[in-house]
């Protein structure tokens, strides 16, 4: 389990509903860019940090031709998303 907490840019879908799901991410390693195609997103979560709303979401990714987890977390108010951690 690898905590990160990096700010990633992120395509994501918004129901008509309103429920919000990522797609892709892309995030910066060693000075390369790596894209992330989302295969599935496990579970959402709602939190709350010191008053400050978010979303944790469990998602599972093939990278390197391995299966991934990690937690995005976005936060309502700024509109921004961060890797919180991999899981595997």
């Amino acid at each position: 389990m690898e905590n990160m907490m990096c700010p990633v840019d992120v395509i994501s879908m918004c129901s008509a509903g309103g429920e919000i799901r990522p797609l892709r991410m892309r995030l910066e390693q060693t000075h390369q860019l790596i894209r992330v195609d989302i295969d599935e997103v496990i579970s959402v979560k709602d939190v709350q940090y010191v008053g400050i709303e978010a979303k944790i979401f469990l998602c599972r990714a093939t990278m390197d031709g391995r299966q991934k987890l990690f937690e995005l977390k976005y936060t309502i108010r700024t509109h921004s998303w961060c890797l919180m951690r991999m899981v595997s």
